[in-house]
């Protein structure tokens, strides 16, 4: 059958990224004997029009449909996607039988499938999955019982499978090159699956709670395609946490070397799996740069959101960075249960004392399905059971509700390495703009050393 890709995100907002789940699924697609094209939304003027004329040109069998986020999750300039995918699916059902899927539509697959009225929804893990619904849809049957697919008009489906072995992504359907130069970094993931407990997050929901990882030699090996096909020159692991399993991340940092690969890296680490062999073997590998998922800097938040770390895991691992001479950014998440001016006050002297490159703090905390998160906020009356939530919800706890922004603006504006997306503090969607004329490479956060004083809608 010929099939269309379509990445449907647009959000440039603070890096274009990278459409690598459809990229993981063109592989398995191609094996099955499929023809299959791709079409990226996120830097077309007019994407319905150019949604159209891929349409009218290819004429596809099936649309594939990925939806990365549901909103920006940034509160409260907080923006949803979800009328924008919908034009999306509506065009291409025009055309042929449609598939949704993708992180963000797979954490609200019923509700999303009402909305969207797409033929099918893949749910979760989409490589192997595929595949089979294509082979059912060929024949002009209905995927009736198969694990991870819902189809229109029914609210129930089997539990997902997951991937067993993870395989490397085919990205020639879409343009790294202007990925590259516009969002100054390639995406590049290691494994899948997250063990943690924190009580908001989607993760192990979408990648379950066992750890996959894929072959450092294959990982390798699409690290030189990306430097010496594409020119790359900076990677972002996209993995929820790279330094989990300490062992695989330094056999990779060992490999990485060993290779001569001459490329810049960061990602997103947790900082109690931070020995001080394992920075070296990350800084010999090229990494630049680590951002701790830290959330809190307040024992009792840190416990509040499910956190497996403590202060003194956030002051050792900050003082390695410190000590090496190695830009890195804590992320904050303000307005959890339990939260107070004083839990507040508590993260900012403990940002303080520590001295990050950069704190990127989000206020309010967004409320995904089936999260701990969720369950508290039902038990405490802030939602009901049956609400959607696709529509953007927020947690803000009631003891800061009425004064959360204000308060956090006020402090964040008395530090200059302080970055507050949803209240625009030292970052707006126009001073993003004007840093892209630049090559910059790798996280804007960097840039922060460079402002000589904090403001609110910065130009």
């Amino acid at each position: 059958m010929k099939l269309l890709l379509v990445s449907a995100n647009r959000e440039h907002s603070p890096y274009p990224v990278f459409p690598i789940g459809l990229a993981f699924l063109v592989p398995k697609l191609e094996e099955a004997g499929h023809q299959v094209e791709g079409l990226d939304l996120c830097f077309s003027d007019n994407p319905m029009a150019d949604l159209h004329a891929a349409l009218e040109r290819y004429k596809p069998d099936v649309s594939i449909i990925s939806m990365r986020n549901v909103d920006n999750v940034a509160y409260p300039g907080v923006r949803s996607y979800v009328d924008g995918v919908k034009e999306v699916v509506t065009l291409c059902k025009k055309y042929g039988k449609t598939i949704i899927g993708g992180s963000g539509f797979s954490i609200f697959p019923v509700q999303l499938m009402e909305i969207f009225g797409a033929d099918y929804g893949n749910v979760g893990e989409g490589e192997d999955l595929l595949p089979e619904l294509l082979a059912i849809v060929e024949n002009g049957e209905l995927p009736v019982g198969l694990p991870g697919v819902i189809i229109q008009g029914e609210k129930n489906f089997r539990p997902i499978k997951r991937v067993s072995d993870i395989g490397t992504p085919d990205r020639r359907l879409f343009d790294v090159g202007l990925y590259n130069k516009k969002g100054g970094m390639a995406n590049l993931q290691t494994k899948r699956g997250c063990p943690f407990s924190c009580t908001y997050c989607t993760y192990p929901m979408l990648e379950g709670a066992n750890i996959r990882t894929r072959p450092v030699e294959d990982i390798v090996k699409e690290i030189q395609h990306l430097v010496n096909d594409y020119g790359v020159d900076y990677i972002y692991f996209v993995d929820d946490i790279f330094n989990f399993p300490t062992e695989f991340a330094g056999g990779l940092c060992r490999k990485i070397v060993e290779e001569k690969l001459h490329v810049n890296w960061s990602a997103f680490i947790n900082p109690d799996f931070l020995p001080p062999k394992l920075l070296d073997e990350m800084l010999a590998a090229g990494c630049d740069a680590v951002e701790f998922g830290t959330e809190a800097g307040s024992p009792k938040m840190l416990k509040s959101l499910g956190k497996s770390f403590s202060v003194d895991s956030i002051i050792n691992g900050s003082a390695l960075c410190k000590e090496r001479g190695m830009d890195f950014a804590h992320y904050i998440l303000f307005g959890g249960p339990g939260e107070s001016e004083e839990t507040i006050l508590e993260t900012f002297r403990l940002m303080d004392e520590v001295e990050p490159t950069a704190v990127i703090a989000m206020t309010g905390i967004r409320i995904f399905p089936n999260t701990g998160l969720h369950k508290q906020a039902i038990l405490e009356g802030v939602i009901k059971a049956d609400d959607s939530l696709v529509e953007p919800t927020f947690y803000i706890s009631p003891q800061i509700a009425d004064r959360l922004c204000d308060f956090v603006t006020s402090e964040a504006l008395k530090r200059k390495n302080w970055i507050a997306p949803g209240l625009e503090v030292n970052i707006s969607d126009a001073m993003l703009e004007m840093i892209r004329h630049f090559p910059v490479r790798g996280p804007l956060w960097k840039l922060i050393k460079r402002m000589g004083r904090s403001r609110v809608r910065p130009v």
